[in-house]
């Protein structure tokens, strides 16, 4: 699937919805290591963009965004509208990322 057939809207400009597939998800679940929490820790210390969780972040949304990617291709599905993103903590220090959104076939208009 192509990254420009994933709307966060519901609707794809220039395609119509043939076949709504229903939910795809991607979910995955990561902890920060003590090294990256001693290292995210000292930056807090001097302000600003904490990049050793902003790495984080990035990583583990792309990974839930992969999988609810590659569960949409596994449905027969060509795109995806109404895409979101959720988060929740597990755990102290363990974060789920949930990437979402309804797998459906486009026809080009």
């Amino acid at each position: 699937m192509e990254q420009d057939m994933i709307s966060t809207t519901y609707e794809i400009p220039g395609y119509q919805v043939r076949k709504n597939l229903g939910l795809v998800r991607g979910v995955t679940v990561r902890s920060r290591s003590v090294i990256g929490s001693f290292a995210g820790g000292v930056q807090t210390i001097f302000g600003g963009n904490i990049t050793i969780f902003t790495e984080l972040c990035e990583n583990a949304r792309q990974e839930a965004y992969e999988l609810m990617m590659e569960h949409a291709d596994q449905m027969g599905a060509n795109a995806i509208i109404g895409m979101r993103y959720d988060a929740n903590d597990v755990m102290d220090g363990v974060t789920e990322v949930l990437a979402y959104g309804t797998a459906v076939v486009v026809d080009r208009v």
